[in-house]
């Protein structure tokens, strides 16, 4: 994404979607415009910790909107568990060779980390790793290939792993629970022991659209209760606009963690900007080229 902004075609994008650990770098490298806030009035509905992230401001300037977010749970197929797994240490135990899937991406670093406790105190540390700890980070992902049956990189991917009855477990996404259960398929999801990582999907108006009256319009709207319950019933992920939740049924409420988004909150790291992002592609790519 943030090549394509750099480059010549940055101004074919009005709207992007970047995450939270991608918004920061946009804001820094003057690719996103400021917002007018005024030209947004939904802006004050949304939830009050998404909105006032640091990642999106800049200068005393607000460049993105919260739109939806949701944790990278611990996913499972149930008839392979007795009890519901409760740590991310369950995909390294060894009767589970072959049976395990990740996700292609930097998010599988923080959760190594996790387990190996580099959050502690500070949550923030998982996005400042030092060369020692991403080192014992890489070492600890290897010990898991064994188990590796695939590293997936869409939704879709992970969704036909657990189908097909190739991974009993796995790092995922709200939106694969959501498929499998629309399959009948006996998927679990939790927020293991040691907590985890998520994102806070931002609407961002680029700095080089001719449109940017229309493109924040289109923020407004996306950002609507209404619209809002329309991209949840599909993604399953948490709206930034707790309004949503006067048109969601008590169950839906519950499964989006709408009833209590705050105590669910304290259980999601949400990603922040990595300095040093070459770095730790450096040891994911170094982690999946291993033998």
């Amino acid at each position: 994404m943030v090549s394509k902004l750099r480059g010549g075609s940055a101004s074919n994008y009005d709207v992007i979607s970047p995450s939270s650990d991608v918004a920061t770098s946009i804001v820094r490298a003057g690719l996103a415009a400021p917002l007018d806030l005024s030209k947004i009035p939904t802006y004050t509905q949304l939830s009050l910790r998404l909105r006032d992230s640091p990642l999106v401001k800049a200068n005393g300037q607000t460049y993105g909107v919260p739109f939806v977010w949701g944790p990278n749970p611990l996913l499972y197929d149930t008839t392979a568990f007795q009890q519901p797994p409760d740590s991310w240490s369950i995909l390294w135990d060894p009767k589970f060779k072959g049976k395990i899937s990740l996700w292609d991406e930097l998010s599988s670093v923080y959760m190594a980390a996790q387990v190996l406790g580099y959050d502690k105190p500070d949550p923030s540390q998982l996005y400042h790793l030092r060369d020692a700890q991403l080192e014992a980070v890489k070492k600890k992902l290897i010990e898991l290939k064994p188990n590796i049956r695939k590293y997936w990189s869409t939704g879709g991917e992970l969704t036909n792993l657990f189908q097909n009855h190739e991974v009993i477990a796995a790092m995922g996404w709200p939106l694969t629970s959501n498929e499998l259960r629309k399959l009948n398929f006996p998927i679990g999801e939790t927020i293991p022991k040691e907590n985890t990582t998520g994102w806070i999907d931002h609407l961002m108006v680029t700095a080089a659209s001719p449109r940017k009256e229309l493109a924040q319009q289109f923020l407004e709207y996306m950002v609507e209760a209404k619209t809002q319950k329309l991209v949840t019933d599909v993604t399953h992920y948490t709206p930034a606009n707790p309004a949503t939740s006067q048109l969601l049924t008590p169950e839906e409420r519950k499964s989006l963690h709408l009833d209590d988004p705050d105590e669910y909150m304290k259980r999601i790291y949400f990603w922040q900007d990595v300095p040093r992002r070459a770095k730790y592609n450096e040891i994911w790519n170094e982690v999946k080229s291993a033998q």
